[in-house]
């Protein structure tokens, strides 16, 4: 693990397996850190913020330090990139764009540190000068989810130290390599030690420890609805302030204006892109009776040339699911969804054959017949299921899309702009793409509703989640008050 500066195992010395989705072998071994490991990281990560250097440095020199760790990860990208998808069997092609955007996203926070301002303010009061600074709120902990580790470690390190926050990152015990790689990065880059610190291990213990931690001022999270409902719950007993990135069960609303040649390759992307690994999954289809038919045979056409095998293939469409109990998981989905009702059309089993490594693969795999009261429509699956619902008017899409328990995001499929416009102020989520889906941008805000999470990435916004407001009123008067017990 990497802890004030310094490379270190955990307090008991023992390990962690990482093992290769696409192989199934063990390729890297990582430390199981531990609670004392997770206090000794939150020690440094607060003294770096008190009585170190990092307390002294400006936003132009924080500015500086970011921008030489976005240098190096392009330098090293190729390592990152092989370290990711050994751990969670991503498309290389994939994570070789988003490690592209991972830099970028460093640099813009570099470029972000010395633009944050305060502002002077006019009172009532006439012998009284107010104006406001923006602080750091303190030590962050930054817990990340296995299937985009480095990308959900810079979108929450990168604003956090631009804003001039220290900061304790603790990747999923299923995919760390790539973050330790990144810390490397980072202490090769030079910043000052206990600014920025990986622990290792189990959420149980080490996760639940940072959680926990009186001295830990702000808790970043990206993973299931279940994990960041206790983490918010734990939180509250000493106020932390909390971002929860969450799950999805996101629709794509296809009209019958739609050009159906785009909006099936839009579907096809959203649900069958990452195995369907992803928060953002477009996982529920809803799509006007009138175009049903013909965008379903679409997409069946394109699923026909879909090819699964191994990440790092270019050829590779469809990687393996990234952990065993995901992979169950997964499956358990496809008989609860027939046992509902909901008619296979694709797919539907788990997938055999050369050149599937391990065999730890699912069919990309399409329900018809799906009401949005079924389990397969309401419950985040995390893997290539797509339901397909029909409606029959705008007023119907609105209200099927925002029947669910979660608000991440949506697409809609329309060459109808005003329509474009009314669905986007409708829906209830926190980001609808129109004509497009999985549009990502560093500089765009990202978050959810509902159960979807709390606060947002990305974006000029994400810095204010790791800063607070200080106001200071001084007095002009050279004289004491009249009356002292009087508020002035």
């Amino acid at each position: 693990m990497y802890v004030d500066g310094q490379w270190a195992d955990s307090a008991t010395g023992e390990w962690l397996d990482s093992t290769d989705p696409y192989s199934g072998e063990v390729w890297a071994r990582i430390p199981a850190g531990t609670a004392q490991d997770a206090g000794r990281a939150v020690d440094a990560a607060q003294a770096a913020m008190t009585t170190g250097p990092w307390a002294t440095f400006t936003a132009s020199q924080r500015g500086g330090c970011l921008r030489a760790v976005a240098d190096l990860i392009i330098a090293n990208a190729d390592r990152l990139a092989d370290s990711e998808v050994r751990d969670n069997g991503k498309l290389l092609t994939e994570v070789q764009g988003q490690i592209a955007a991972v830099a970028q996203c460093w640099h813009y926070y570099a470029g972000l540190a010395d633009k944050v301002q305060g502002a002077t303010i006019p009172t009532e009061k006439a012998n009284a000068f107010a104006f406001t600074t923006r602080e750091p709120v303190g030590v962050v902990a930054a817990l990340t989810a296995w299937n985009s580790p480095l990308w959900f470690a810079t979108v929450k390190a990168a604003p956090a130290l631009a804003a001039g926050c220290s900061v304790v990152v603790k990747p999923s015990e299923f995919a760390s390599a790539s973050t330790l790689e990144l810390a490397r990065l980072v202490d090769e880059a030079g910043l000052p030690a206990g600014v920025f610190n990986v622990v290792t291990g189990l959420g149980a213990t080490a996760g639940t420890a940072l959680v926990e931690h009186s001295d830990v001022a702000k808790i970043a999270f990206t993973g299931s609805d279940v994990t960041g409902a206790a983490i918010y719950r734990s939180a509250a007993t000493t106020m932390k302030r909390v971002s929860l990135e969450l799950g999805g069960k996101s629709p794509t609303i296809v009209f019958d204006d739609a050009d159906l040649d785009l909006a099936a390759v839009g579907v096809m992307s959203g649900i069958f892109g990452a195995a369907g690994q992803m928060c953002a999954a477009g996982s529920r289809l809803l799509v006007h009776t009138a175009v049903k038919d013909e965008l379903l045979a679409k997409l069946l056409e394109l699923a026909a040339d879909l090819r699964m095998g191994d990440p790092r293939d270019p050829a590779t469409n469809v990687g393996p699911i990234s952990t065993p109990p995901q992979f169950e998981k997964v499956l358990a989905y496809l008989d609860v969804a027939r046992a509902d009702g909901a008619r296979c059309v694709l797919g539907g089993a788990r997938a055999t054959g050369p050149g599937l490594g391990a065999g730890q693969f699912v069919e990309p795999t399409i329900f018809t017949d799906v009401r949005n009261d079924m389990r397969i429509a309401r419950e985040e699956v995390f893997g290539p299921i797509l339901s397909v619902i029909e409606f029959k008017d705008e007023q119907e899409a609105v209200t099927l899309a925002n029947d669910n328990p979660y608000g991440l995001v949506a697409g809609v499929w329309t060459t109808d702009i005003g329509r474009s416009l009314r669905m986007s102020k409708a829906l209830r989520v926190g980001t609808v793409w129109v004509n497009t889906y999985r549009t990502y941008s560093y500089m765009v805000p990202f978050g959810g509703t509902k159960q979807s999470g709390l606060g947002r990435e990305h974006g000029i916004e994400a810095i204010d989640e790791y800063l607070e407001t200080r106001s200071v009123v001084i007095s002009t008067d050279d004289a004491p008050p009249a009356n002292p017990f009087v508020m002035r």
